[in-house]
């Protein structure tokens, strides 16, 4: 008898186990900026085994979702604006006008919430789009209206930036711009005013209370993590000198920016074996004709069950004996008691690794499970043949063939524990 135990659950193969993880998200109210990302195995892709990112983009990445693949970023708003606390002087240095510098690549811990268990998610900031508001008009400070006006507003011309630096929106009124920066890591972007801004100066998008920031994720690796949902958070600091520092001038409404990840990972532990595939004849190699018109003794008995496995996360295998054991193995025994050592051997498809690293072919199964404590896959594997051996040695044989004409039987668990 063969079977396949979840959370410590051994169910037999009449009733086929799929052992699927159902997660769902969890949203903290406390946080306004939360993001989401999953990982399902898909039969169709089992070698894209990456999170998916489940937060519907805003703005640039909604407007330019290839331009965004390529960079791997995706962009969101952010309930928050800056205003000048004093003047911007035409030719003014770096700080003491609007500059923008964003946090690179920050680690995370992210925790499962049931097991405790942590992986490490890196993020980094890759972009910010607002609007930048004057306190007067592009006509009154350079004599020009609209966009003419703004593009005298700034040395270099527009409200834009130059390599590292990439700009993208641009689109003027008589008091107002809008933009995106994407921002490389570790880059500054800023732009210098050719004319006096005394009357104020604002960056808030859309003067709604919030601007848009774009972001890069490099997430862990969900084949090596356990099914379940993880959780993490990362709080960056605003304002001159700080994680988002706009220069020396601007000022946020907020000093804090946070984003709270969730993770969601759901894995396939799934093994079919075929119908009668439970029962397990031991026949010598070419059958019992030789023994029975040779008197030859054969050298073991064994017999070699196919199964089809699915798996997308790790695993360990053992046995448990019905019949009893023998060290660390199950054993067949006869009607008067008698007993001989049963090996089981486990051999798994391409795909699946053993702790070592190394490919699994025969391996030996123990009711300790030493051996077998962890199988881990590359990628998913999606109904993949394998074999189980079950074998009596040349000793066990012999036993068994002083007792001519007794019948020896034996109940093995083979179990697949998704809980390494």
């Amino acid at each position: 008898m063969v079977f396949v135990k979840r959370n410590s659950a051994a169910v037999g193969f009449r009733v086929l186990l799929i052992a699927m993880f159902g997660l769902f998200f969890k949203t903290s109210f406390a946080a306004t900026h939360p993001i989401e990302a999953s990982f399902r195995p898909d039969p169709a892709k089992p070698f894209a085994n990456k999170f998916r990112n489940d937060t519907p983009n805003r703005a640039l990445c909604a407007d330019k979702p290839v331009f965004c693949a390529e960079r791997n970023i995706h962009s969101l708003a952010m309930p928050m604006f800056f205003r000048v606390n004093g003047p911007i002087l035409a030719g003014h240095s770096q700080r003491n006008g609007p500059m923008i510098k964003v946090p690179g690549w920050t680690d995370l811990e992210v925790t499962n919430t049931q097991t405790g268990e942590t992986d490490v998610l890196k993020v980094r900031i890759a972009g910010i789009g607002s609007t930048y508001f004057i306190h007067d008009s592009v006509l009154a400070l350079t004599g020009a209206a609209g966009d003419p006006g703004h593009r005298r507003l700034w040395s270099g011309s527009l409200w834009n930036v130059t390599p590292p630096c990439e700009g993208l929106y641009y689109s003027a009124t008589d008091r107002a711009s809008n933009f995106f920066w994407i921002i490389p890591e570790g880059a500054v972007c800023a732009k210098q005013a050719a004319y006096d801004l005394t009357k104020g100066f604002t960056i808030n998008y859309a003067d709604a209370g919030y601007m848009l920031f774009a972001y890069e994720l490099m997430t862990p690796n969900p084949l090596k993590m356990a099914a379940g949902i993880y959780t993490g958070q990362v709080t960056y600091s605003v304002g001159p000198g700080q994680d988002f520092d706009f220069g020396d001038l601007m000022i946020p409404n907020d000093p804090i920016f946070q984003l709270t990840f969730t993770l969601t990972v759901e894995h396939t532990l799934k093994v079919e074996i075929p119908p009668g595939g439970n029962r397990i004849q031991l026949e010598p190699q070419g059958g019992w004709q030789a023994w029975l018109n040779q008197g030859r003794k054969p050298a073991r008995l064994f017999r070699d069950q196919t199964f089809n496995l699915s798996a997308s996360s790790r695993f360990k295998m053992q046995l448990e004996c019905g019949t009893g054991q023998i060290g660390d193995t199950c054993v067949m025994q006869n009607a008067a008691g008698d007993q001989v050592p049963l090996e089981v051997l486990v051999s798994l498809p391409n795909g699946l690794a053993n702790i070592d690293g190394g490919a699994v072919n025969r391996l030996p199964l123990r009711v300790s499970g030493a051996g077998s404590e962890l199988f881990q896959p590359s990628f998913y594997v999606d109904r993949r043949p394998g074999t189980l051996h079950f074998e009596v040695q040349r000793e066990g044989v012999e036993d068994m063939l002083k007792r001519e004409g007794d019948t020896w039987t034996g109940t093995v668990s083979v179990i697949w524990d998704s809980e390494v």
